[in-house]
């Protein structure tokens, strides 16, 4: 039989390469840029990062609770209203990436199997599969941050590459 471990640890290695492409791509903004936003009613800089950080909480926290995920999407929005530091949201996409990297790695493979609780998201599908929701959450908002960068006058690097 063949050790499950390695797909395990493959789950929590997809987040951290998906942590290291959104920090790389986003590294040419400083706490200057915190603020900016393409137009008014989006997201500012701050923002995106800390939306990021946000949705990965989220989806932990889905996968973990019995009722699933929590779909009060206004007080969500709401709590992003407070964030004005592009640090701040940084050390929480940190946290939450540390967060999400643990809960992966500590679980079994049949843990991960385990269907996430009904509802309209995800219901029903194993709980790794949140892993893939993650990592294209982030990439989509970590897509978002390098137009953001550009109408700054700044060039983001690719994500892949040193």
């Amino acid at each position: 039989m063949m050790d499950p471990k390695p797909q395990h640890y493959d789950f929590a290695n997809q987040l951290v390469a998906s942590k290291e492409f959104f920090a790389r791509s986003t590294r040419v903004l400083d706490e200057t840029d915190s603020g900016f936003r393409p137009q008014e009613g989006m997201m500012t800089v701050a923002q995106q990062v800390a939306h990021t950080a946000q949705t990965l909480d989220w989806f932990i926290e889905g996968a973990s609770r019995p009722e699933g995920f929590d779909l009060d999407f206004e007080k969500h929005v709401k709590a992003l209203d407070a964030v004005t530091s592009l640090a701040a949201a940084r050390q929480m996409l940190e946290t939450a990436y540390a967060s999400a990297i643990q809960f992966l790695r500590s679980r079994s493979p049949e843990d991960l199997s385990r269907p996430l609780p009904q509802g309209p998201v995800m219901g029903g599908q194993p709980i790794s599969d949140i892993v893939w929701s993650m990592v294209e959450h982030t990439a989509h908002h970590r897509g978002a941050l390098t137009v953001y960068s550009r109408q700054l006058g700044k060039m983001p690097p690719m994500p892949y590459g040193g």
